[in-house]
């Protein structure tokens, strides 16, 4: 614990501290009601333990002075009489003490109080976390994939985990590194703690400090009431940031300060507080070129980079693609084996997230709950090879003919024994009028007349 203990008697005051120190926790002390106020001003404690009887500020009015200028200890605030009376017990307690210790008293039941007022504290602070957690949402995912590259991936994500150093995910956009990051606190002794996650790409640049580190009542324009930032948020926990490569580069050596000995202070504030969060960052940038550009400090990128996790792109893994389509696709939908194989061949530039957004669009323009072909979007279904001819009219000796290039030719030259007519045209074909549409949509066709005439 981190303690505060205001006490006028030298003596005594140093052997509590002698006493806390020995049980190995943190004490700082004051002898007077100012120099605990000023104390309280600069830093967070985890308990502060306050005298009634001090010289010129006296404990209770000690007390009152810190909760008007909202200044709080994380815990609680323990008060010490020598002169113990209902009525002061009371008043103490009115004014926000956490509790009340009368003169004498062994040292151990005094540590054995502050504990107690630090974990009451605890639980006040999870259950704000908690607010804070469902405000933001926390969705549960998990990895998907079976492939050699995925294996290491996991593998790796098993021993970082069980670290507390910092970690750094790269990878191409959409590969899925925030979902890497759920796995490392799922498996990491923080798994209960709180998990928060921002993105820098989506902050603006004014506001980042602000979202980071909170904000005192006042702070700027529109600041009307105090607001912790994500790290008060995630304290205990653990910081997913990001696209990490976006932060403004006035606030890296202050992420840089929390990285190193976890001291923050927020916007418009002369306190600080200390947190206890783990950072796990992820980009999709080249973050050394970016230090050598000048436009990421060098220290921080070293300080990030102790643990690294790097994912494959979908396109080096194409044996995941099916057991990622039938994940995507859920229990009650099916996919047709042409339509899975245009969609394992495909290169998938946008990784599983491109993947993910064309079954969900497949999903709302399938019939009977089967993706085929004619639901894919025109560069998922045309990947394997461009037509052979405008349309689809290719010799033999051309090579091997895509089989879009056939139903192209198909659809086109039925349209054109109907005139044009999209309903009769759609019947010859055996399919829904729905199911036509698609399909020129897909195969850019116009209207099939003029088509017959270029």
């Amino acid at each position: 614990m981190d303690i505060l203990l205001v006490e006028d008697d030298a003596d005594f005051r140093q052997n509590c501290a002698r006493w806390f120190a020995r049980k190995g926790h943190q004490v700082a002390e004051a002898g007077s009601g100012s120099e605990g106020l000023a104390l309280l001003e600069r830093a967070m404690f985890d308990v502060a333990v306050l005298d009634m009887n001090l010289p010129g500020l006296s404990g209770l009015e000690l007390l009152e002075r810190a909760k008007s200028a909202n200044v709080e200890a994380e815990a609680g605030i323990l008060m010490l009489t020598g002169q113990g009376t209902i009525e002061t017990a009371v008043q103490a307690m009115k004014l926000g003490a956490s509790d009340y210790l009368t003169k004498p008293f062994p040292l151990v039941e005094l540590e054995q109080r502050c504990l107690m007022a630090f974990e009451r504290g605890r639980m006040r602070k999870e259950n704000r976390q908690l607010k804070q957690l469902l405000q933001r949402g926390r969705p549960k995912t998990k990895i998907v994939g079976r492939s050699d590259a995925m294996e290491r991936v996991l593998k790796l994500i098993e021993r970082v985990a069980a670290s507390d150093k910092p970690a750094l995910i790269l990878g191409e956009s959409g590969t899925g590194k925030e979902l890497a990051a759920r796995a490392l606190v799922e498996l990491s002794p923080r798994a209960e703690r709180p998990f928060v996650t921002v993105n820098c790409g989506a902050i603006p640049e004014q506001l980042v400090e602000s979202e980071f580190f909170g904000h005192e009542k006042g702070s700027f324009t529109g600041a009307t009431a105090a607001k912790p930032g994500l790290f008060e948020i995630a304290d205990g926990g653990t910081l997913f940031i990001d696209e990490i490569g976006e932060l403004p580069p006035p606030l890296q050596p202050k992420l840089l300060r929390v990285l190193e000995d976890g001291w923050m202070r927020r916007v418009g504030s002369h306190r600080e507080r200390r947190v206890d969060v783990r950072i796990i960052a992820a980009t999709n940038r080249d973050l050394p070129a970016d230090v050598k550009a000048g436009k990421f400090r060098e220290d921080l990128y070293y300080r990030l980079n102790v643990m690294t996790v790097e994912l494959p792109p979908l396109r080096d893994r194409p044996g995941d693609v099916e057991e990622l389509v039938r994940h995507f696709l859920g229990k009650e939908w099916t996919v047709a084996a042409d339509a899975l194989r245009l969609l394992t061949q495909y290169r998938w530039p946008g990784n599983v997230r491109e993947l993910r957004n064309v079954l969900e669009r497949a999903m709302v323009l399938a019939d009977a709950r089967i993706v085929t072909p004619d639901d894919l979007p025109r560069e998922v279904a045309d990947a394997e090879t461009p037509l052979a001819g405008k349309f689809g009219n290719a010799s033999p000796a051309a090579g091997p003919i895509h089989l879009a290039t056939v139903e192209r030719a198909h659809v086109l030259r039925v349209l054109q024994e109907h005139q044009g007519n999209k309903a009769r045209a759609a019947k010859a074909l055996g399919i829904h009028r729905r199911k036509l549409y698609r399909l020129l949509e897909r195969f850019a066709i116009g209207d099939p007349m003029e088509s017959a005439r270029s």
